[in-house]
């Protein structure tokens, strides 16, 4: 089952299909839209439930992959019979995952990013299913961007907790293929952080000092101490270059924080439950309610009080 046009992201799932077609018709999809596999279940009586959503940049792909246990092998005669020419990105999410290669098995968990030469033949299994982001770069823009030869080994990074530009990558690309909420992203940006990352320079893009901020910022929303100041130790970069790539966006840091955290608090608050005004304010990094309360009304033409009842009672 197929859904979507040229001009937007495009879904893909087996759910639904004769069970009998599944695997082929997996097979076929990816075979086109991302990276020719050979696929099976790792249960011959079970069927294969997965779901694509693939978005085609001027010079990456980026996808979002979703399914229940199964093996996907990349063998020397899938190479030779659908050759990528690429190197491939995973981020994984939700399920561990081993990676077969030549030179061994490397056990990729959620929060792990492999970034390997998808022409070099491997295996990779999920036992207990999957949830991951792909992002496949042509060798050609590789090489022109990121200035190394393909990987002669896989390199594995953390993005859960480790490397910023990691978690940047994660949450741009995540963004780029959420169900239901597309954000469009640069890939420039993402070729930036990319490279940034497999090689350990720095970024040049201001838009990837820009995204790795934000990402800082996220990281620490809950602190009401957070500054510039410590956003910008954070990234690498100086507190005045942060002000400048802010300023590049038509907003200044504390303007940013200030909108985000009241965005936060409406989702906590929109949410319901248990609950308090308090509670979503500290969450969110605000100091004191009160003040909260009053750039929540000055926001948004409500009280977080309202929100939170409309929420209760289902308004």
């Amino acid at each position: 089952m197929r859904t979507g046009t040229p001009s937007e992201p495009v879904r893909f799932s087996t759910i639904g299909l004769p069970e009998a077609q599944q695997v082929a018709l997996w097979e076929d999809h990816n075979a086109t839209a991302l990276i020719g596999l050979r696929c099976r279940s790792l249960d011959d009586e079970a069927a294969l439930e997965a779901t694509e959503i693939n978005v085609q940049l001027p010079r990456l792909h980026v996808a979002r992959v979703t399914g229940n246990p199964h093996v996907v092998e990349r063998t020397r005669a899938v190479v030779r019979r659908t050759p990528s020419e690429a190197i491939a990105c995973y981020l994984t999410l939700e399920g561990e995952a081993f990676f077969y290669h030549d030179d061994g098995v490397q056990v990729v968990r959620p929060g792990q990013l492999i970034v390997c030469d998808a022409d070099r033949p491997f295996m990779r299994g999920f036992s207990q299913g999957l949830e991951e982001l792909a992002v496949k770069v042509p060798r050609q823009v590789w090489w022109e961007t990121v200035g190394t030869e393909p990987l002669a080994r896989p390199r594995v990074f953390d993005f859960a907790g480790g490397d910023l530009r990691a978690r940047t990558l994660a949450r741009l690309t995540g963004g780029a293929v959420r169900p239901g909420a597309y954000r469009p992203v640069d890939e420039e940006t993402l070729l930036d952080l990319l490279g940034s990352l497999v090689t350990g320079r720095a970024a040049a893009l201001s838009a990837v000092h820009l995204a790795m901020a934000k990402a800082y910022a996220e990281d620490h929303l809950a602190d009401s101490g957070l500054t510039a100041a410590r956003m910008a130790r954070g990234t690498g970069i100086s507190e005045r270059h942060l002000s400048r790539v802010f300023a590049s966006g038509g907003t200044t840091v504390p303007q940013y924080l200030l909108a985000r955290r009241l965005e936060s608090a409406r989702a906590l608050l929109s949410g319901g439950g248990n609950m308090t005004v308090a509670e979503a304010a500290a969450r969110c990094g605000f100091g004191s309610a009160a003040h909260f309360a009053h750039r929540f009304k000055e926001r948004y033409g409500l009280r977080p009080t309202d929100v939170l009842r409309e929420a209760r009672t289902g308004s």
